[in-house]
């Protein structure tokens, strides 16, 4: 399954918020995002879900740290990959 362009392109944009230090906006959006996200992961397979699950805790692990580059850097390569 692949993400559709409009929601790639939406991860690229929060990464982007993320890495010129504009967190708030970031994280605003991030969330967003993720609502968006969430049912196109709906009937994938379990193997898929888990590395979802995976993407999305190491997402908010460095959200937790504030380490906005790690944040950025999940959502620009590895959110966009699944």
């Amino acid at each position: 399954m692949t993400l559709p362009a409009d929601v790639i392109e939406e991860a690229r944009e929060c990464a982007k918020l993320f890495r010129l230090g504009r967190d708030i906006e970031g994280a605003l959006k991030m969330v967003e995002l993720i609502d968006r996200s969430m049912p196109l992961m709906e009937g994938v397979c379990a193997e898929r879900q888990a590395e979802w699950g995976r993407v999305l805790g190491a997402i908010l692990a460095c959200q937790e740290r504030q380490d906005w580059l790690g944040v950025a850097d999940w959502l620009e390569v590895e959110f966009v990959e699944i």
